[in-house]
Parts: C-alpha cells; structure tokens; sequence
C-alpha cells in the first residue's frame, strides 16, 4: 500500500496548483472583462486589474502577456469552432456558406439567449481600435489550419492555394462593415463573392 499512497500524494499537489492557477486567470479575465465594460477599456490600467483580482501585476504578466490579451482568452476554442463548421456542416451546405454562417453567428450574435455580458464584449471589441487589431490579429493566425480542413474536406493539397485563399478571405470578412450602416449585409455579400466569383456581385462588370 505504501507506493500507491505514496503515488496519489504526489498527483494531489500538482492538481491543486494547476486547479489555482486555472482560478487565477479566470479571476483576471473576469475582472478585466468588469472593469472595462464599466469604465471603458482606454480608463482602466493593469494595476486596476491586478488589484481587482487580488494578485499582483507581475501575477498578473505570468497568466496574460499583454493588456488587450486579457479580453481574449478562448483562442483555441474559437479555432476548434471555426474548424468544426467546416468539418461539420451539414450536407448539401458548401464550405463558403457554413464559414458565412458561422462567422455571422460569432461576429454578430443574433440570438436572443446571448449572455448579455458576452454581447458586451463584442461590443466593446468593436468600439475599441486597439481590441479590433488585436482580435484581427489572432483571429488570422487560425488560416492555415482552417486551409489544411478545407483541403482535407475537398481532397486537395494541404498547401492548395485556392484552399489558402478561401481561409484568407472568410477570415478577413469578419472584419468589413464593422462601422457601417449594415454589418450583416457586408459580410453576406463578400462571401457571395467567394462563393460564387466575380460575376455574380458584379454583373455588369466588363469582361476585361
């Protein structure tokens, strides 16, 4: 019985610090995500944050590396649910048309049901240029794994440059009308280019 005991002790403290660290950065997050929604991100320092959550700046820089991070904490999980619409999109439904409804859905959060300090969020990021570029940023580092899916699901390639390109452009439609009268239109109608070409956006267009 000894070594096991002896086993299961030594598993018990890693568990824990892993389970307090975990605590700690939502802890940041969540005070970050507090803090900015009411004073507005420009009016709140790291300090403010750091104080928030009750640990110390240099806390703080071990779990977030910089300001604008602090909002973003679900890259992986926004990637796996970029991949997953293409990988799971239901039949009948081509690659451009589930990349336009998933990222309509994510970029502008229709439902009724959203979590209203999620909502918050989004706006917040549209309303700050710093977020915008930030997120624009991390949100293009995910194009070569979403070109690699597209490949895979069409049997192309994994460095096809059409597959490149399609991930480039979906990726990059977030983005548009972003401070236009109509966001969802301009969205809508840059994936209406990538799924049916030049002509269909433009049909008056000279051929040359």
């Amino acid at each position: 019985m000894g070594p096991m005991t002896d086993t299961a002790t030594e598993g018990a403290p890693l568990g824990r610090r892993e389970r307090k660290k975990a605590a700690t950065r939502q802890a940041l997050a969540d005070a970050a995500l507090r803090l900015f929604l009411e004073r507005g991100y420009d009016k709140v320092g790291i300090r403010d944050i750091a104080e928030a959550a009750d640990v110390s700046t240099t806390t703080l820089f071990k779990h977030f590396p910089s300001k604008e991070a602090l909002v973003f904490d679900e890259s992986d999980d926004m990637k796996a649910a970029l991949l997953a619409a293409v990988r799971e999109r239901p039949p009948g439904r081509s690659i451009p048309g589930a990349l336009r409804e998933h990222i309509l859905h994510a970029r502008l959060l229709k439902s009724r049901d959203a979590d209203p300090r999620f909502v918050g969020l989004v706006r917040l990021v549209d309303d700050t240029p710093a977020l915008r570029e930030y997120f624009r940023r991390m949100w293009l580092e995910h194009e070569i794994d979403l070109a690699a899916a597209i490949a895979d699901e069409i049997g192309a390639p994994p460095a096809d440059p059409g597959c490149r390109a399609l991930a480039h452009f979906a990726l990059e439609a977030r983005s548009l009308g972003h401070d236009g009268p109509d966001p969802e239109a301009a969205i809508a109608r840059a994936f209406d280019l990538l799924e049916h070409g030049w002509r269909s956006v433009c049909p008056g267009a000279p051929e040359h």
